[in-house]
């Protein structure tokens, strides 16, 4: 299977209701202290059936200066994920279901001091 999870969850992300779809991104490129990020990362899975179904884990990142917004931000993002996701066809992949690995918790960036709500989830997609 050739679809890339990262786009997957970055395109439904950039489409549900509630996220700034300008802050979702897989990649830091551009990115400045202060500025909200939803950061979307790849961090394994594997073949679930062979030819047919793969799990995707994804690691779900929110930066934000205000604390407040960015556990909100990161709340919104598990509900689409976890409710809204499933069943859908996004980037060449049907999703069937979605799985939490870990929810939201608080991980402050030492270095630029924002405020980071980083959480998993487990995608279960076939190629669409």
């Amino acid at each position: 299977m050739t679809a890339d999870p990262v786009e997957l969850v970055v395109s439904f992300l950039r489409s549900a209701p509630g996220l700034p779809a300008r802050s979702v991104t897989g990649d830091h490129v551009g990115h400045q202290a202060g500025q909200p990020m939803i950061y979307i990362e790849h961090s394994g899975g594997f073949r679930m059936v062979r030819d047919r179904m793969d799990r995707a884990d994804i690691v779900i990142s929110v930066r934000h200066e205000d604390r407040k917004h960015a556990v909100d931000l990161a709340y919104r993002c598990r509900a689409a994920l976890l409710e809204e996701l499933p069943g859908r066809v996004v980037a060449g992949a049907e999703v069937l279901d979605v799985e939490e690995i870990s929810s939201p918790r608080y991980e402050p960036d030492s270095t630029s001091r924002e405020h980071v709500y980083s959480g998993e989830v487990a995608v279960f997609y076939l190629a669409a």
